[in-house]
């Protein structure tokens, strides 16, 4: 099977288990008050939109590379994984004032579109409360996964590590729209984004599988690699993708004036004019067809855009060296390294 396709089958057992968390926790909801019942409702929708389930998959497929089985223990741990995700998805569309996700609203808007009598303040105050509850709601599903106490204990302290450090980089993604950053301020930055969901999802795996102590830094560092490689591929996707393509707008990194690599890259580049005419781009918030075109022709020009694949295609390698030097079974290696590979391969698709 492609990697696609294996996706495609445990994805729909994680949303069948993730859907009757969910359900029962309307009900539970409905029986404090009517309106958080609601409000349970709307946070359901949100997070059982079609999507990949790539995190939860990642999580299932490290535990049964090592234990050759899919119990119903980490079937458990999928729901908290996915739960863990779209809490910090919740938060990141809040900050970045993003009104769509995965083909619908998202959370903060469907909250103001829903409940449109009341404040803009209410739907946004609204979202991170939700999102609050779905992190909570996470670390239920942990608790109660029927994992030993112990095994749950480290991955409890992994989870709470990594929800810290989504957070802080989050704070100096927000800093770097307003201020000059350099590559090294990036990669600090980056450290802690994509990076800590692949940490938390692969290394949770490993760890309820009892998987060889010498495995556990090899999949800690092949998770670096593969955030790192993500993140730079997501923000060419976000530039560089069509509408049609992206499921929203384009270029929204630009008209927030933030700082993926490759518009650093760009704005370091030896060409005075060219980074004048960006910079006048950057942080403009409604920009046209033709202001979206001379950006991306000015990232590619300066050599922006090829210098930030490369330097994603070199993260990607070193991810499937570390994934192959672990003792997990080759069929999992070889969809762990195939996707590395999609996301390779993506990056040539964007020009």
């Amino acid at each position: 099977m492609s990697w696609e396709q294996i996706i495609d089958k445990y994805g729909r057992i994680i949303e069948k288990r993730l859907e009757a968390f969910l359900d029962e926790n309307v009900k539970q909801a409905n029986n404090y008050h009517p309106f958080i019942g609601k409000i349970y409702a709307d946070i359901e929708e949100f997070i059982m939109r079609k999507g990949k389930r790539l995190a939860a998959c990642s999580t299932l497929l490290v535990y049964k590379g090592y234990t050759g089985e899919v119990d119903e223990r980490i079937l458990n741990i999928c729901v908290a994984i996915e739960l863990y995700r779209h809490a910090i998805l919740v938060h990141d569309d809040l900050v970045d004032l993003d009104d769509t996700r995965r083909g619908g609203p998202s959370l903060h808007k469907k909250f103001m579109n829903n409940y449109s009598p009341y404040d803009n303040r209410f739907g946004e105050g609204t979202a991170v409360l939700a999102g609050n509850i779905a992190y909570a709601l996470a670390f239920r599903a942990i608790i109660d996964s029927g994992f030993p106490q112990e095994t749950i204990n480290k991955v409890l302290r992994l989870t709470c590590t990594g929800y810290r450090d989504v957070n802080e980089s989050q704070i100096l993604d927000l800093l770097f729209e307003q201020k000059d950053v350099s590559v090294e301020e990036w990669t600090i930055m980056a450290s802690k984004r994509a990076v800590s969901l692949f940490k938390v999802t692969l290394l949770t795996g490993a760890i309820l599988a009892n998987a060889p102590e010498s495995d556990l830094p090899l999949l800690e560092m092949a998770a670096e690699n593969m955030g790192y490689s993500f993140d730079i591929q997501d923000d060419i996707i976000d530039s560089f993708a069509k509408k049609e393509e992206y499921g929203r707008s384009t270029c929204l990194d630009i008209s927030k004036n933030k700082k993926p690599l490759h518009i650093i890259h760009a704005l370091n580049s030896k060409e005075p004019k060219k980074i004048e005419a960006l910079k006048c781009l950057l942080g403009k918030q409604f920009l046209s067809f033709g202001e979206k075109d001379l950006a991306k022709q000015i990232i590619r020009e300066s050599g922006g855009l090829e210098t930030a694949k490369q330097t994603s295609k070199n993260y990607s390698l070193r991810a499937k060296t570390l994934i192959t030097k672990t003792s997990l079974t080759i069929d999992v290696k070889e969809f762990f390294n195939n996707f590395i590979h999609y996301i390779e391969q993506s990056l040539d698709w964007y020009n």
